[in-house]
């Protein structure tokens, strides 16, 4: 009777100190369905932005991302980003994405690129703030020179 008694409380421990990762937690649909459909990557701010760069979502500096198309899908959280500015010296670069906003208001972005999502463990978090029906901005941390700083990417409905 002790064994089994010291079994279970062992389990309820067990199970009670589960993880509470961001990526472990209960959707916010609607948000979600508020994101759904095409959007443009209209201004990128950061503080120092006029001198700093910053690599965006390891891929290319955060000002050539200014004029990214991005698409959402609400109902399976997957989409699509592109940039592909030739005004500019920046590289094109597409790539499917899975995301969803989680209820704590986080934003969780995989760019998926050539694997398939299930192989890609790595992906970003992100703030999202002023979500309206025509415009959104997602908010990332970053180091500028040993402070930490927000940079502020804002979306707006094509």
């Amino acid at each position: 009777m002790k064994k089994i008694l010291t079994i279970l409380v062992a389990s309820v421990l067990f199970i009670s100190c589960k993880s509470t990762s961001v990526v472990n937690t209960k959707l916010d649909g609607k948000t979600e369905r508020m994101l759904k459909g095409d959007w443009i990557m209209t201004s990128v701010n950061f503080p120092g932005s006029d001198y700093l760069k910053v690599n965006s979502f390891n891929i290319e500096d955060s000002k050539c991302f200014i004029g990214s198309n991005w698409s959402f899908v609400s109902n399976n959280n997957k989409g699509q980003m592109s940039l592909n500015n030739p005004a500019t010296s920046c590289r094109e670069f597409n790539s499917p994405i899975t995301w969803y906003i989680n209820k704590s208001g986080e934003f969780v972005l995989k760019i998926i690129n050539d694997h398939k999502s299930k192989k890609v463990n790595t992906g970003f978090v992100l703030s999202i703030n002023n979500v309206t029906e025509t415009s959104f901005d997602l908010v990332d941390k970053i180091n500028v020179a040993s402070e930490i700083k927000n940079i502020t990417y804002s979306f707006q409905r094509k």
